[in-house]
């Protein structure tokens, strides 16, 4: 004979708080990853590149594209990690992004004068494809799609 086992109210409540499994880093998360991650490298080289060499041609340029390498990092890392507090990182970092790409992007362009060098985000990421403006957007879709219960 099988034995059953009835699940009292203690227990029924104890499953359902327990946290659902955070799936940020599975599936196209993988490849949204992938992505940050190698923008991560790009605009750390760029930034690092441009300071060494003609940081006095273009601070604030230059600046601006440490600025993005860092957020990209970020973006890169917390993507990857799982828990709450990482989901919060993640949607603060894309969520920035997506600022600076908008704001650098329409200064750069109704005023190209304040970057006489191009940053990660001038003219909205025409640069690298318009990837820096698309990446974003993806980024929080697959954040509102993933949030943590």
């Amino acid at each position: 004979m099988k034995e059953e086992h009835n699940v009292t109210g203690t227990e029924r409540n104890q499953q359902l708080q327990q946290p659902a499994k955070d799936t940020r880093n599975t599936g196209p998360g993988r490849l949204l990853i992938a992505v940050y991650a190698i923008f991560a490298l790009s605009a750390t080289a760029r930034a690092g590149y441009q300071i060494a060499t003609k940081f006095a041609d273009a601070p604030l340029s230059h600046i601006l594209s440490a600025f993005a390498a860092v957020v990209y990092i970020l973006a890169t890392v917390s993507l990857a990690k799982p828990g709450r507090t990482w989901f919060k990182v993640s949607l603060a970092a894309v969520l920035t992004e997506l600022v600076g790409v908008l704001v650098v992007g329409a200064i750069s362009l109704f005023d190209p004068v304040l970057f006489p060098h191009d940053t990660v985000w001038s003219l909205f990421g025409r640069g690298y494809g318009f990837v820096p403006l698309v990446l974003p957007i993806l980024g929080l879709l697959w954040l509102n799609r993933r949030r943590p219960s």
